[in-house]
């Protein structure tokens, strides 16, 4: 992420809670939302951009629709025998669009997942091919969600 040059104000974090909300609002309307002219606005906009506050734009997509209703999270514990073991692990969970998400994790263990799947059989099916010839796992604990209470990608501002 770039370091920020410039510290945001009020206006600025009204323009990114704006564009939290939806991130289809055309300048126009951002504009009269935040009470700034289109042009100041998009200059904002184009700021918060260059300086990492706004890392992109991505439509939020049903995965029950999509075939993959099921989430799983993993946590991975590595054979921490090979030195460069941890980068191997990154880069082989880079290429795999089943892994949503790997974070690094202090704690019991190393690393935890969050996968999308269509079902149980779909899982056990990744956690054989894919899940288990990771580079360096030595074991995994899985954990079904059974219901989604809450899952959001804003942040509060």
């Amino acid at each position: 992420m770039t370091h920020s040059t410039h510290d945001i104000d009020r206006i600025d974090i009204r323009i990114l809670q704006a564009l939290q909300m939806d991130g289809r609002l055309s300048n126009l309307k951002l504009a009269d939302t935040v009470g700034l002219s289109p042009t100041a606005v998009l200059a904002r906009t184009q700021r918060l951009q260059r300086e990492g506050y706004i890392l992109g734009y991505e439509a939020r997509l049903n995965p029950l629709k999509l075939g993959r209703g099921m989430t799983v999270f993993v946590e991975v514990y590595l054979d921490r025998t090979t030195t460069n073991m941890f980068e191997e692990f990154k880069a082989a969970v880079q290429v795999r669009d089943e892994i949503l998400e790997c974070h690094m994790v202090a704690g019991g263990f190393d690393y935890l997942l969050k996968t999308r799947m269509a079902d149980m059989v779909a899982y056990r099916e990744f956690a054989g091919s894919v899940l288990w010839q990771l580079p360096g796992v030595r074991e995994t604990r899985t954990y079904a969600v059974i219901d989604e209470v809450k899952c959001s990608t804003r942040l509060p501002l």
